[in-house]
């Protein structure tokens, strides 16, 4: 297995064990000059010539090639632009389109609950009897009925890290005449994800977490190439149209996946993503998960050989765990306080879950080593009883 640690790379507090890039990645040392330039050379200077003289209107498509080889996605089928939520949005009502002739929505109790919320959302624009159905995890291939007409999963699960067979449920999906999409919102840099062997219609996911883009970073989107010149997308936003400085008054979407973006890009996020995406060059994302793997291991056999007040929640076999570990706890949100404020960083889930992300470009042995004696500490002496732990923030 190839070194892929990359500490170099990144800026981190000094004395930090951070274990939360599945919620939020690190700052790569190269994002503030490269914001700084943009805004020094190119906003500042260039004003309103930056779209095409600084090839401000061409990022989305040059950094979702970038994603995109990191997704197993063929060149041109990955935009970047707008919020997950949005694109959820984007590829759900685009995919109802495609069966018109069934009703159902089905995705699971796992999934993200913002796309749960989408989907509610939806169904309720369309009327007509549309409906969102969830069921167990384990229980997605068994639903997969003949009035299903799209299935939509988040491939890793937010809580768990319980991990979908994408191909598997895919094939299963497409044997019943249903569209699939994927959510790779903590699959995409984390784990091997291979879009085009699954033969998925949609996927769509974050560039915040593991692609280290910042707070806010833009999503992404994929559409199957053989699909990308017919599928209609239902937010038919000015820049996803053909010409859309020629200011026609009617729609007429672009050639591709082009016609999935919508509005304006964040041009200063979108300079932040592309040069985090650099950090990428040479690193084989084979690679990046035996080394989360050997990780998370090391992780679980440290916890569970001396903090035996927490029990595993994530699934054992690490062949269905995607890059996280979770343990639960009664106690969990004031425990991870506690945790944090001794600079272990995880982060918490309601009702009982610590969250723990394993990212080897910026983790090693030593780091879980530390992170373990840390929550020893914390739980063997009840640094988690403190009335200050106990009072919930706005984001937990």
């Amino acid at each position: 297995m190839a070194n892929i640690l990359r500490k170099e790379a990144f800026i981190m507090p000094e004395g930090m064990v951070y274990l939360d890039g599945n919620s939020l990645g690190p700052m790569p040392k190269g994002v503030p000059d490269r914001v700084a330039t943009m805004l020094r050379d190119e906003w500042s200077q260039m004003l309103i010539k930056g779209w095409n003289k600084a090839g401000w209107m061409a990022l989305p498509e040059q950094v979702g090639n970038m994603v995109g080889n990191l997704i197993g996605a063929p060149t041109g089928s990955v935009v970047m632009g707008d919020t997950l939520s949005i694109k959820v949005f984007q590829a759900l009502a685009s995919a109802v389109k495609m069966v018109p002739d069934r009703r159902v929505i089905l995705s699971d109790t796992g999934n993200f609950p913002s796309d749960l919320y989408i989907a509610e959302g939806l169904v309720g624009l369309l009327g007509q009897g549309y409906e969102l159905r969830t069921v167990a995890p384990e229980e997605v291939i068994s639903a997969i009925s003949d009035d299903v007409a799209v299935v939509m999963l988040t491939e890793v699960d937010y809580r768990s890290g319980r991990m979908h067979d994408m191909k598997a449920v895919t094939k299963c999906c497409h044997d019943n005449g249903s569209v699939m999409i994927w959510d790779l919102a903590h699959s995409a840099g984390a784990i091997p994800v291979d879009l085009h062997g699954s033969n998925c219609e949609f996927a769509v996911g974050c560039t915040y977490k593991y692609f280290n883009g910042g707070p806010g970073a833009p999503a992404f989107i994929y559409v199957r190439p053989d699909l990308a010149d017919t599928v209609e997308p239902a937010l038919s936003g000015w820049l996803g149209h053909r010409q859309p400085f020629d200011f026609d008054l009617n729609y007429t979407p672009a050639k591709g996946i082009e016609r999935m973006r919508v509005g304006t890009p964040p041009i200063i996020q979108m300079a932040a993503l592309e040069v985090a995406m650099k950090v990428w060059d040479g690193i084989d994302i084979q690679d990046v998960r035996a080394a989360s793997v050997a990780l998370q291991e090391q992780f679980i056999a440290e916890v569970e050989a001396n903090v035996p007040q927490l029990t595993l929640a994530s699934p054992r076999n690490s062949a269905v765990r995607g890059s996280q570990v979770s343990f639960q706890f009664e106690h969990g949100y004031a425990a991870m306080q506690a945790l944090i404020d001794r600079d272990v960083i995880g982060d918490f889930r309601a009702p009982d879950i610590m969250r723990f992300g394993f990212t080897p470009l910026y983790l090693d042995a030593a780091d879980v080593s530390r992170a373990v004696a840390v929550i020893k500490d914390v739980m063997d002496n009840d640094l988690w009883d403190n009335e200050t732990y106990k009072i919930r923030a706005r984001v937990t």
